[in-house]
Parts: C-alpha cells; structure tokens; sequence
C-alpha cells in the first residue's frame, strides 16, 4: 500500500496536523510524520510537542500517496525553508502525484514552488494575494479540490479536509464510514 507523509516542522498547527493523520489513520490509510527539522521532536505553534515517526533523511518518498503540509506560522514559513521538501514537492506535483495543504501551506508553501498555478484552491483569510500572484483560481470555501490537490482554509475545516483526502483516496463511502464514526452528521 502507498504511504502518505505529513511534514512537520517548528511551529506547525497543530489541530490540523494531528486532525489529518488520526482521520487518515482511522480509514486504514498508511501515512506517517515526517520532521523537517534536526530533531523528531517538533513543538507546535501553540506549545504542544510532537515525536514524528520519521526524519526526512530517513524516508522513501518514493512510494508516496500523499504529501501533505499542514499550516500554521512560524511552521509553514520553515517547511518553504527546507529545501530537500521542496525539490520533492515540485518533483511529486510534476510526477503527476497528489498534494494537500492548509492555512498558511497553500500560500506560503505551494504558491512561491508553482503548485498552484491554474488551480482552484483556499487557504486561511489574507494570504490569498500570494496564492492569486501564483497562478491560482482563489475560492472563499473550507476545502477545495482541484484535481490531485487539496487545499483548506484553516484549523476549523482539518476535519473536512483530511475527509476530502480519505475520498479522493479510497472513495466516498470509506470517508463517509469515517464520519459517521466520528459522529459527523450529513453527508460529507
């Protein structure tokens, strides 16, 4: 099975992180965190510290479904930072392989590497410029996807986000059967 990898470095947002893997998780999706940093363990923008499972040197991307770069600030700007992320964001997206950001990642992540343009797309309110001035078609709506690429507004819609992520993945009834569990109510 493929492996989806969410990268984490200093400052990330939590809720979004760690909402995204444990959905992922929960629909029987193999995904791991991936420090971008010189430690496996990555404190949070709000002071809550995280052991990823693996450091980017240790990882194969090679098998990669997904992936994935959560937001928050100081944490996005240090993922854009790492170089070694952003050559295989560029050389996942011109593979034809699937990205998903949120929050601040759509814009200060995607945007500046390409990954944006000719797309819809959503990222948190006022860093749309950024995105717009990459190429992309900005929509006011939670979660956006476009093709291989989903990107989200912010911590509120990580839930429906990493939804859309099991959906686009392993189809509507597998993210469906994921809601209900979690006691989701409607259609997703």
């Amino acid at each position: 099975m493929e492996k989806s990898y969410l990268f984490l470095a200093e400052g990330f947002e939590e809720i979004e992180a760690l909402a995204t893997v444990d959905i992922l998780r929960r629909a029987g999706m193999d995904v791991a965190t991936v420090a971008v940093g010189p430690s496996l363990s990555v404190s949070g923008a709000h002071g809550v510290s995280v052991n990823a499972d693996l450091a980017f040197d240790q990882a194969d991307f090679s098998d990669a479904a997904w992936l994935i770069c959560p937001g928050g600030m100081p944490g996005a700007a240090n993922l854009v930072q790492f170089e070694p992320l952003c050559a295989l964001l560029q050389a996942h997206a011109a593979a034809g392989g699937r990205l998903a950001a949120i929050c601040a990642s759509p814009a200060v992540v995607f945007a500046p590497l390409g990954l944006l343009n000719g797309k819809r797309a959503t990222c948190y309110p006022g860093f749309e410029q950024a995105c717009i001035e990459a190429g992309a078609d900005m929509q006011a709506q939670p979660v956006v996807v476009d093709g291989d690429t989903i990107t989200g507004q912010g911590p509120a819609a990580a839930i429906p986000f990493a939804l859309a992520i099991v959906r686009h993945t392993l189809g509507a009834d597998a993210a469906q059967q994921v809601a209900s569990g979690m006691l989701i109510c409607g259609d997703i």
